[in-house]
């Protein structure tokens, strides 16, 4: 596979991981309706747990990626707590005082948070079409929110959004590193603890248990919204970086808009079309942009998972596999040139 074909499939993996989460949205709006957010939100990580180990069982036997995670502890119980804890909560706070589909718009924000971060912390290359994408998203993440303040109280709903599309933001910074280890065992661990982390919290609040109807609800929703959906998401960081993976994955609000309408959302107002052309010229501006030039790779050694089709791995094996595998392995120093993004291999200096 060519560099254009590993574009291409880091895009469709973070599609699809967009059309997962997406549909969570509305559908997390009813069922976590009776039940504290913090336990909702347990729920969810545990489920995405669930969907992480059920992918697990169903490759049991097939050539997997080596365990690599031992190493990672401290980050993730750093991302468990911010993306497994405090970014569902405030969106299930948010949900209970915002419509579904103004929140689904809203979580469009996670991706220009995410690009700042990339750009500020990770130094990741960000041209000027993807920064003109970022500013036309956050514009509609004020109309949003602008549009809320016509009623008392009612801009807390959105507000609340807007954290949790920060903290998911933050997660996703913090969870660059491990997009290149086992991504199932990631989410496994990350639902895991970031499950348990919100349960103790929401137990020790005395918050109201959902019923056992709502619980089985959100278990499933977690388990394919967030566990198989953040597998694919670090699967496609692993291949095209943080930054170009953030804007793939910023069309999941307009699948969760399309199913709250679906499920009766009244219509929010003239402010949810207006941002939904902002948020849709931004994505449009960011999946169309291109980044290629002549440039080198150093020697390097290092371990990670890989596959043998990317252009760059080019040590050989007896007998070869067909799949990503982790062991430590040599690149020697090249110099080429094609199209390509901020991944592990191609994070240098412009």
């Amino acid at each position: 596979m060519g560099a254009n074909g590993q574009i291409r499939r880091g895009v469709a993996l973070a599609g699809l991981a967009a059309l997962l989460f997406g549909m969570t949205a509305p559908l997390l709006k009813r069922a976590s309706a009776a039940s504290g957010p913090l336990l909702a939100g347990a729920l969810l990580y545990l489920g995405a747990a669930l969907g992480a180990g059920l992918i697990a069982a169903a490759r049991r036997g097939a050539a997997g990626p080596a365990p690599t995670v031992r190493a990672a502890g401290a980050r993730l119980g750093a991302v468990a707590i911010v993306g497994g804890a405090v970014a569902p909560t405030l969106l299930v706070l948010g949900l209970a005082r915002t419509d579904a589909a103004t929140a689904s718009l809203l979580l469009a924000l996670e991706a220009p948070f995410t690009l700042v971060l990339a750009r500020l912390v990770g130094k990741e290359f960000i041209g000027r079409r993807v920064l003109a994408a970022a500013l036309l998203i956050f514009a509609a993440g004020a109309v949003l929110i602008g549009g809320a303040l016509g009623g008392p109280g009612a801009v807390s709903g959105p507000l609340l959004v807007a954290a949790a599309a920060l903290a998911w933001a933050v997660d996703n910074l913090l969870s660059r590193p491990l997009a290149d280890l086992d991504p199932l065992k990631v989410v496994a661990l990350k639902g895991v603890l970031g499950g348990a982390a919100a349960g103790v919290a929401g137990l020790a609040l005395v918050e109201r248990a959902p019923a056992a109807g709502s619980a089985a609800a959100l278990l499933a929703l977690g388990a394919v919204g967030y566990g198989i959906s953040l597998q694919l998401y670090l699967r496609a960081q692993r291949v095209v970086g943080a930054a170009r993976t953030a804007s793939v994955f910023a069309s999941a609000p307009f699948f969760g808009a399309a199913i709250a309408f679906a499920l009766g959302t009244p219509w929010p107002g003239a402010a949810f079309p207006a941002a939904a052309v902002l948020v849709g010229v931004g994505l449009w501006l960011h999946l169309s942009e291109r980044h290629g030039h002549r440039h080198t790779h150093e020697a390097v050694a290092h371990e990670h998972l890989h596959r043998h089709d990317d252009g760059h791995h080019l040590h050989t094996h007896d007998p070869m596999p067909t799949g990503a595998h982790s062991h430590p392995h040599q690149h020697e120093t090249l110099t080429h040139e094609h199209e390509h993004s901020e991944d592990l291999h191609h994070h240098h200096r412009h």
